[in-house]
C-alpha cells in the first residue's frame, strides 16, 4: 500500500509526464487546485494562478519546443510538500523565454517546489537554468 508521500511523488510524477511531456489538458484539471498559486511563474506578464501555469505549458513551451521529454532525478517528499530535481529537454523550434528558434536542442534544469492538498497541486515555487 503506497503512503501519503509515494502518493504525493506520483502525482507529481504525473503532471510532469501527463500534462508537460503529452500536454494532457484532463491531468491539469484534475491536479491542479482552483486556488493554486505559482510563487515563480515563468514570466512577469504571465498570471500566477492556474491559467497562467497551463497557457505558459500549452501555449509557450509547447509551441516554441517539441519533442519534450521530462527526466525526473531526484524526489524528496516530506508533509505535503515534493521537491523534484528534473530537465525538460526538447527541440527549440520557436522563440522562448526571450531566445530566438535555434532547431536545437535545449534542456532546461528545474529544481520544483510542490505544496499538494487533497491530492491536488496548491502552491509551486522553481528555479531553473536553461542550456
Amino acid at each position: 500500500m503506497q503512503t501519503q508521500l509515494e502518493k504525493n511523488k506520483a502525482i507529481v510524477t504525473r503532471f510532469n509526464k501527463a500534462f508537460i511531456e503529452q500536454g494532457n489538458l484532463q491531468a491539469f484539471e484534475e491536479i491542479v487546485a482552483p486556488d493554486f498559486i505559482n510563487h515563480t511563474a515563468a514570466s512577469v506578464n504571465q498570471p500566477n494562478g492556474r491559467e497562467g501555469v497551463s497557457n505558459f505549458i500549452l501555449n509557450v513551451l509547447r509551441v516554441a519546443v517539441t519533442d519534450i521529454r521530462v527526466e525526473i532525478y531526484d524526489q524528496v517528499a516530506e508533509g505535503d510538500t515534493v521537491v523534484t530535481r528534473k530537465a525538460i529537454i526538447g527541440k527549440q523550434v520557436g522563440d522562448f523565454m526571450g531566445k530566438p528558434a535555434t532547431g536545437q536542442q535545449i534542456t532546461m534544469n528545474i529544481i520544483d517546489i510542490i505544496r499538494l492538498r487533497n491530492g491536488q497541486y496548491t502552491e509551486h515555487w522553481s528555479l531553473r537554468n536553461i542550456q
